[in-house]
């Protein structure tokens, strides 16, 4: 069996960033994803298509065909008054924000004196990922998990 549209895979994998840091892995507990409903990012997706149980692979997926390219408009500076009941504002501190286009996760990447600058990006935005892939199985996806959009059971969406 390979891996095509509606089918449920299961990938055991190691992220690493370009300077080679383990930025996630699955550390055998495979992940379980239904192929072709956009469970993954873009990039991985279409390099597990065609694979087969026992492959193993290693690619570097663009940015653009992971979690996309940063984008500026994105980025904003902020008085700090705007974060109301916070006694104290950290670097590394995300929040949901609200905007004309909705709630957004932001995070705090910089503080100067009354202003704060928020990244509405991705944290992995504008980044480069190198995926270690080995396919440890491969299954018929069932109606409810194709209703559903994704995977059901040991490394899937648990209802």
């Amino acid at each position: 069996m390979k891996i095509e549209q509606d089918k449920v895979a299961m990938i055991e994998y190691t992220l690493k960033d370009a300077n080679g840091e383990v930025m996630d892995a699955s550390n055998g507990h495979p992940l379980a994803y239904l192929h072709g409903h956009h469970n993954l990012i873009p990039g991985l997706e279409a390099e597990l298509a065609g694979k087969s149980v026992g492959d193993k692979f290693t690619v570097t997926v663009p940015a653009a065909q992971a979690y996309g390219e940063t984008e500026p408009g994105l980025i904003q500076s902020v008085p700090s008054n705007m974060f109301q009941g916070v006694e104290s504002l950290e670097v590394g501190m995300r929040f949901e924000a609200q905007s004309e286009h909705g709630m957004h996760s932001v995070e705090i990447t910089a503080i100067e004196g009354d202003m704060v600058t928020v990244d509405g990006n991705h944290p992995m935005a504008g980044k480069d990922l190198t995926f270690d892939v080995e396919v440890v199985g491969i299954r018929d996806a069932s109606a409810e998990e194709i209703d559903h959009g994704h995977a059901h059971g040991a490394g899937g969406h648990h209802h």
